[in-house]
């Protein structure tokens, strides 16, 4: 009894000596991290990435700097990214609409190191540090539909410009917070879809309750077409094929209209 409580006992201490940092050898896509300067209504956000692609290993780094008024902000779309044979392995995050046309993506995921790659097994085990990768919609939805090759659905999510609102502010604060402070990601309490439940609950407390469709998040967009919070004036397998984009994502795919062209029609 002894010899386990010992052993258990040098585990945990290296379990709690692993510490998430900022200052690892990046991958160059990860490599920056954004951040917000927030002035009452406006928020100024920092490296917002911009790049440009040939393939998913080819790419021009490029980043910009924009001012967003949150009273002009108008709309919040859930995007999926289903990226396996397996229907529960997927990728989401939220996209924000502003006045003018105006979109910014936040991407919650891994800050990959270097050669590194995604293991859902390593991903419980304080391997990979949490990253909100804050983008243009031309670069991360691109990224995924027209060079992974990846179906993407764009959902708009029902809500009040209040909500909308509060829910950006959040998560461009945690942003801020990850910058000085990091964080590791957890394959299970984590993810890009528990961190984003997490947020719309704090707006909205238990608005999302618990489910294996969180987990597993090839299912999610069924869960929020289940609790109305997207269109649901049709079948759930109609609306995933009215907001699939991949074949207007590739037709406008060079249109500086791009936002706009993708939502034609929804």
């Amino acid at each position: 009894m002894l010899t386990i409580a010992v052993i258990i006992g040098v585990l945990c201490i290296i379990w709690f000596s692993i510490r998430p940092s900022n200052n690892r050898d990046w991958s160059l896509d990860q490599s920056i991290l954004s951040f917000a300067e927030i002035n009452e209504n406006l928020v100024n956000i920092h490296n917002i990435r911009n790049f440009t692609y040939a393939s998913t290993t080819s790419y021009t780094p490029n980043y910009y700097n924009k001012t967003f008024d949150l009273d002009k902000i108008k709309s919040v779309d859930y995007i999926v990214e289903p990226f396996s044979e397996w229907a529960g392995s997927a990728h989401t995050f939220l996209t924000f609409g502003f006045e003018d046309n105006q979109y910014v993506s936040i991407s919650i995921e891994i800050r990959k190191e270097k050669g590194e790659s995604f293991s859902a097994l390593k991903g419980l085990f304080k391997q990979y540090e949490l990253m909100y990768v804050i983008a243009d919609e031309k670069d991360v939805i691109k990224l995924r539909s027209n060079y992974r090759k990846d179906q993407v659905y764009l959902y708009p999510i029902k809500t009040t410009k209040e909500k909308m609102r509060a829910l950006f502010l959040d998560m461009v604060q945690k942003a801020n917070c990850l910058k000085d402070h990091p964080e590791f990601y957890n394959t299970l309490t984590d993810t890009c879809t528990t961190k984003i439940a997490k947020h719309v609950n704090k707006i909205s407390p238990k608005r999302i309750p618990f489910s294996f469709k969180i987990l597993f998040p090839g299912y999610s967009d069924r869960l929020v077409y289940d609790l109305g919070l997207i269109d649901t004036s049709l079948s759930f397998e109609e609306i995933r094929a009215k907001y699939i984009i991949n074949e207007k994502a590739l037709k406008y795919a060079n249109d500086p209209d791009f936002s706009i062209k993708i939502r034609e029609g929804n």
